[in-house]
């Protein structure tokens, strides 16, 4: 279910509630959503998660991705929440791809080789060749001067 990119970050497909417990036992301090509320039927609410998040002592942050896909609000709310955790951070959606996505396109943004995110996603099992000139265009922006 989990799926590790590096140390301080994992993706893995919709949790719920109940899955908490294993969540914070495996170390994880920051839970971030970024999967809409009602996307399918029966799907876990995010308040459900965020409440099972906060009650076990964890963060928690939304950031979600619906099928208009990503804009920059999203890839700098990732980011600050990245930031912002002091530990390890475990981003969840449907099935892990768009928390993978968004992660790499978060790192690549603030500099991140595109090559390494690359190969740490394929690592864990996902494909970001087909963002891979986003990446690229991202990470040359963070390599202007200010």
């Amino acid at each position: 279910m989990i799926r590790p990119l590096n140390e301080a970050v994992a993706v893995a497909p919709q949790i719920t509630a109940a899955d908490i417990p294993a969540i914070k036992a495996a170390g994880y301090v920051l839970v971030v959503n970024n999967r809409p509320d009602d996307e399918e039927p029966g799907q876990p609410s995010g308040a459900a998660i965020r409440a099972a998040a906060e009650e076990a002592g964890l963060a928690y942050a939304a950031v979600p991705v619906g099928h208009a896909g990503f804009g920059p609000s999203q890839l700098d709310a990732m980011a600050d929440a990245l930031r912002g955790a002091d530990g390890p951070v475990l981003a969840y959606c449907r099935s892990g791809t768009r928390s993978c996505n968004l992660w790499a396109l978060a790192a690549a943004k603030a500099g991140r080789d595109p090559g390494l995110l690359v190969a740490q996603a394929e690592a864990a099992g996902y494909d970001l060749r087909p963002i891979g000139p986003m990446l690229d265009a991202l990470a040359a922006e963070a390599r202007l001067p200010k």
